[in-house]
């Protein structure tokens, strides 16, 4: 069975090491880091030139990178082999290739630490890589579902050693997305600016972010949820004139998943401020919107909502064989939404 990321990187930093790792997914972010957390532990500074390989899947093959595994290290404890986009090394989908490495990885070398970082989410089941989980690490990275990023911020930032607001969590989250590589750039970029003891508040993020006070995704949908019709436009509008650094997709998206939770809100038994954040996944601290948007949109104008987003989603995709701007689209979907 795979290892999550978090308990693989907990076992290297604690120097408890494996002679093998697979790691395979469609979320670079965690495999670049466990890579990167082995080349800097795995052998010492003095000895990369001798002990430590890097490979890269186009340059090279499998017989090559067995080549280097079985050899032992210079005058060292271990060394260690990274493969690089393994997914484009040289037969790495031939069965008899296959059969070697599983050959190897049924019997590896304890001085050596082979791993392979195949970009792509990979079939488990096969059996040489069913041999690098008896004896090693197996971690498939996947792409993190959009409700679960506020908890991970939260998580790395408490990991960090930094407080993080809710609002803060949630502006950085809405406005970069599920890259986790460009997260975690963001949130050190802020970390390097704050004093001694000071947390990341919405401040700091709109300071050291980028992101603007007032023209940004968190306080367009904070003003379409209490139906402030100028301040929607005024924003929309923004958007509008600075499409390349706003495009309409990932709005649509943020917008369709607040509007179903407030359908969720609605449809909730448990209206009290720990059922309803559980109910709709959310950290307490935003219950009040979420309450105020349910009392702005009754059931039946959230559920048409739904049906104003999905109908721009199409248009903007030219579904209908109708090229429409994108921001004459926002416009035209404010309008709807707050009327």
């Amino acid at each position: 069975m795979a290892q999550t990321p978090d308990v693989v990187l907990k076992e290297i930093k604690a120097k408890k090491y494996k002679p093998l790792y697979f790691l395979h997914g469609d979320e670079s972010f965690h495999i670049e880091t466990i890579a990167e957390e082995l080349e800097k532990r795995i052998v010492p500074e003095s000895e990369k030139g001798f002990n430590q390989f890097v490979l890269y899947g186009k340059d090279t093959d499998v017989a090559g990178v067995l080549s280097y595994a079985r050899r032992y290290p210079f005058m060292a404890e271990r060394q260690l082999v990274l493969v690089k986009d393994a997914n484009k090394l040289g037969g790495i989908e031939q069965k008899e290739q296959q059969a070697r490495l599983e050959d190897y990885a049924l019997n590896p070398l304890s001085s050596t630490v082979l791993v392979l970082c195949y970009q792509a989410n990979a079939d488990e089941r096969k059996s040489f890589i069913k041999a690098f989980n008896t004896h090693g690490s197996v971690v498939q990275s996947k792409k993190m579902y959009d409700n679960k990023l506020p908890e991970w911020v939260s998580a790395f930032c408490q990991a960090e050693g930094v407080k993080i607001s809710p609002k803060a969590v949630q502006m950085i989250v809405d406005n970069i997305g599920n890259d986790l590589k460009r997260l975690t750039n963001e949130i050190r970029k802020i970390m390097v600016n704050l004093k001694p003891d000071q947390g990341i508040d919405a401040e700091a993020v709109e300071r050291f972010v980028g992101i603007s006070k007032e023209y940004n995704v968190f306080e367009f949908q904070k003003a379409l949820a209490t139906r402030d019709v100028l301040k929607a436009n005024k924003i929309a509008s923004y958007f509008s004139a600075n499409s390349k650094d706003n495009p309409l997709a990932p709005i649509l998206i943020i917008l369709y998943n607040f509007y179903s939770k407030v359908l969720l809100y609605h449809a909730s038994k448990d209206k009290s401020e720990k059922g309803i954040a559980s109910e709709l996944g959310i950290n307490p601290f935003f219950v009040k919107d979420y309450a105020a948007a349910a009392r702005s949109y009754p059931i039946g104008k959230a559920a048409m909502v739904i049906h104003y987003l999905r109908e721009a989603d199409s248009r903007m995709k030219g579904l209908d064989g109708v090229s429409v701007p994108e921001g004459e689209l926002l416009k035209e979907l404010v309008f709807k939404i707050v009327h």
